[in-house]
């Protein structure tokens, strides 16, 4: 007889090809020509990779992280891809005046926004809880209430031009996992914000969408330096987790996985609470705290 758990694998298996079927790629590229998008985190990583896929859409783009030279350097690529302009404003999101800032500067310089794309992250060390309570304050100024600031921010322009808000977040905002603590409180508190807020909107007819995105490991250097030897997982390229992420934005959906399979992970931990910290341990090395 097989397991429930088998059993459970094998039926969402057969919904996840059922679906894979019946899904049809609504994803029109041409919709990004012209479309103004702001973009934080986008010196590097998943942040620069979305950079491109826009400039290579045509898309008219703000840029922002912290490094100037860096994001001097990403400004040129994207107008050597075609975006069809780029402005760049450096900002340390641990301020918070800057995220205001950062919006009026986005919409002085393209006369509005259709896209506010949510991604810088403040370092984030990989290792179990050490008890720094300041730490945990500074992060989720960065990781949390900046985001909270710029969205709020945006919200009329967005709502004036039927505009999506796109939050890139975690599956440690859905699932809490080791050596993660304070970087998983800053996701989860992502998602009962921006899930709630949705809500809101859809309440008052306003015209703005939400899409959440939940990441598994992406094969960034950082992320790759600090999850070796830790956790038994393969990391997927940030270029196509940028490409799921701008699909999702253009789509409007409410949540994107990427990896796709995600979901599914996701799923098992909430259907079977009791199996929980099997799930965990199949994945997390732990002889290596």
């Amino acid at each position: 007889h097989m397991k429930p758990l088998g059993k459970l694998f094998c039926a969402t298996g057969s919904i996840a090809v059922l679906l894979a079927f019946l899904w049809k790629d609504t994803f029109n590229p041409e919709s990004l020509s012209g479309a103004r998008v702001l973009l934080t985190g986008a010196s590097a990583g998943i942040g620069e990779q979305m950079a491109y896929h826009y400039a290579r859409f045509g898309a008219e783009i703000v840029l922002t992280a912290r490094r100037k030279a860096v994001l001097q350097k990403v400004m040129e690529k994207c107008l050597r891809l075609g975006a069809k302009k780029v402005f760049y404003i450096p900002a340390d999101m641990s301020s918070p005046s800057e995220p205001e800032k950062v919006v009026q500067f986005a919409v002085q310089k393209l006369g509005g926004l259709d896209y506010l794309v949510l991604n810088h992250i403040g370092i984030v060390p990989f290792q179990m809880w050490n008890g720094d309570v300041e730490y945990t304050r500074w992060l989720m100024q960065v990781n949390f209430f900046s985001y909270v600031a710029l969205a709020t921010a945006a919200l009329l322009t967005l709502e004036k031009n039927k505009g999506s808000l796109v939050v890139v977040s975690s599956l440690t905002g859905k699932i809490p996992t080791p050596f993660t603590t304070s970087y998983s409180a800053t996701k989860f508190a992502l998602d009962g914000f921006f899930s709630s807020l949705r809500h809101e909107l859809i309440m008052q007819k306003r015209n703005i969408s939400i899409t959440l995105c939940i990441l598994g490991l992406i094969d960034t250097d950082t992320a790759l330096e600090k999850t070796r030897g830790k956790v038994y997982l393969t990391a997927s390229p940030a270029t196509e987790a940028a490409l799921a992420i701008i699909q999702g934005g253009a789509t409007q959906v409410h949540e994107v996985f990427y990896p796709w399979w995600l979901q599914h992970t996701y799923s098992l931990w909430v259907l079977f609470p009791n199996h929980r910290n099997q799930v965990l341990q199949s994945y997390y090395n732990y002889s290596s705290p």
